[in-house]
């Protein structure tokens, strides 16, 4: 079993207030892509399903698009 391949656009664009202290912002997933991080492939059993289980892929989605607003600060 083999899963497809995903692509995700993410960006980070800081700016530096003083010679110890920096603002960033994070964004990640930009164009909102609904897709699986990563795959598994095996054998499990949900409700109504046969007592011996089903094998299936189960799958850990992308998370949405999002932002990150970060400062730091050096001391």
């Amino acid at each position: 079993m083999r899963s497809s391949s995903t692509a995700t656009i993410n960006a980070r664009i800081g700016y530096k207030i003083g010679p110890k202290m920096r603002i960033e912002l994070e964004a990640f997933n930009l164009s909102n892509r609904k897709a699986s991080a990563i795959d598994y492939y095996y054998m499990s059993r949900l409700r109504g399903e046969p007592a011996a289980g089903v094998d299936d892929v189960h799958l850990h989605p992308i998370e949405s698009r999002s932002f990150r607003v970060s400062l730091a600060a050096n001391f």
